[in-house]
């Protein structure tokens, strides 16, 4: 989904279950107005943005095994 530019001034959150250190990269969130943005902490420049619907719709596919075909 097309959306605005991310502000750089947007909180970006990490996992709890994400450990520090080298190595433990993982999916960042953040919220801006409508919008739900993701982005992976070791390439933080590639954002993807999304409505909180269409992801919720996304992770209750991943939940139910709608993707457990594309596991390699």
């Amino acid at each position: 989904m097309k959306g605005k530019a991310v502000p750089s001034t947007t909180a970006w959150q990490k996992s709890s279950y994400s450990a520090g250190g080298e190595g433990n990269d993982c999916v960042e969130l953040a919220a801006t107005e409508c919008l739900v943005h993701l982005r992976e902490s070791d390439d933080p420049h590639v954002i993807l943005t999304t409505t909180p619907a269409q992801l919720g719709a996304f992770l209750g596919g991943v939940k139910a095994g709608e993707y457990d075909h594309l596991a390699g």
